[in-house]
This record gives structure tokens, C-alpha cells and sequence, in this order.
């Protein structure tokens, strides 16, 4: 990440989702620690980086969490988690049509990412620094999540709805539209969240269905 959206993402509060541990001090270390890691980076940020700005011994973080790592991976399982969350939830609430399914999927991943930026770097860059074993929990939630639009694209091209060149190359560019908002999305600016959300559900429906009618 450039040192500029470093800067950026460095100002904005770091926020968790509400489903995250509403335990105080916990909280607090996973909000600290995810501001400093998105920022930093996980490897560029120790133990007593953490506990400095936390105000307390390294050694009373190791009542809440093992270790660094098991701190990141507590992040990584929550905004994986809280994505795939809002995806069934918008799903669940579409409808049967599969173009409205894809609407629905687009908008509730793009505000995701849009909302907590934060996370979605923590989430995106941070995940390949966790042992396997650490890492399995979110990776199969990014599964599933992956998953969810996969089988809405397969039944937009069986409904005839859809008729993308190629769908997997399809579906991973619709997913990398909401990735990469952290890296220029300003939520203080003119583009507000849902509007962004209706462009992005608008260019997915684009790539989706080529010169078919919507």
C-alpha cells in the first residue's frame, strides 16, 4: 500500500463491526491493534507498539490473546465474518430473480468494505501472515462468501439472465471492485456510500449480462 493511503487510513478512526467481542478492554486491544496494523502493517507493528498505545504492560495483553497472531486472525474472523453475514442477509432479502440476487450481493459488499476500511485491509493483506491452522476459519468464510455469487451468476446464465464471457474472471472482478475502495474511497467526500453501492451493483449487472436486455 502506498504511503499516502497509509496517511489516509491512519486518520479515520479505526470501527468494528457490531458483531465484533463488545468486551471492553478486548475490544479495545482488537480496535487499537487494527488501526496500527491497517497503518503499519501487521509486520511493522509489535507487541509493545500495541501495549504503548494501549497504555499497558505487554504482559496484560497476553490475558486476552495468546499472541500477535491471534490477535490478527481474531480480526481477520470478524470482518470475514460480518461480510459474509451482510451477503446471505441481502441475499436472503432479494428475492428469487438472480439480477436483483447480484444487486443485492454487490451493494451489500461494497458497503462492507466502504464502512470499514480499516478491516478490509486488515482482512485482505494482512491474511497470509497467520499459520494455516489460524487462518482456516476466515478462509473458509471467504469461501462461502466467494460461493454465494458464483451460484447466483450460474443461475443468471441458466435463466438466460446472464451471458458473461467467461464467469469465474467475471466474478472475481465484480469482488475486486469492493476490495480496492480502501485504497481510494474517501467517505468524507461527495460520493456517499449508496450511491457508490448502485454504481457498482449497476457495473456488475454491465459485465454480467453484455448486450442482454435487463
Amino acid at each position: 500500500m502506498s504511503p499516502s493511503n497509509r496517511s489516509r487510513l491512519r486518520a479515520q478512526p479505526a470501527s468494528l463491526p457490531p458483531s465484533a467481542s463488545s468486551d471492553g478492554t478486548r475490544r479495545r486491544i482488537l480496535e487499537t491493534a487494527l488501526q496500527l496494523f491497517a497503518s503499519r502493517g501487521y509486520h511493522d507493528t509489535s507487541i509493545r507498539d500495541l501495549a504503548k498505545v494501549l497504555e499497558l504492560q505487554p504482559s496484560a495483553l497476553y490475558a486476552h490473546f495468546a499472541s500477535k497472531e491471534h490477535v490478527l486472525a481474531e480480526l481477520v474472523r470478524i470482518g470475514h465474518e460480518a461480510h459474509h453475514d451482510a451477503l446471505q442477509t441481502a441475499l436472503k432479502d432479494a428475492g428469487p430473480e438472480p439480477r436483483q440476487q447480484v444487486r443485492a450481493l454487490v451493494r451489500a459488499h461494497t458497503r462492507t468494505h466502504a464502512t470499514h476500511p480499516q478491516l478490509a485491509v486488515v482482512v485482505n493483506e494482512e491474511l497470509y501472515a497467520l499459520t494455516p491452522e489460524l487462518a482456516a476459519p476466515a478462509i473458509a468464510l471467504r469461501d462461502k462468501s466467494t460461493e454465494l455469487l458464483a451460484e447466483v451468476i450460474e443461475r443468471g446464465m441458466a435463466q438466460k439472465c446472464f451471458a458473461p464471457p467467461h464467469p469465474r474472471v467475471t466474478a472475481a472482478a465484480i469482488s475486486a471492485m469492493g476490495v480496492r475502495l480502501p485504497y481510494w474511497y474517501d467517505q468524507g467526500s461527495s460520493l456517499d456510500v449508496d450511491t457508490l453501492a448502485d454504481a457498482h451493483a449497476e457495473l456488475a449487472l454491465r459485465m454480467l449480462c453484455g448486450d442482454l436486455a435487463r
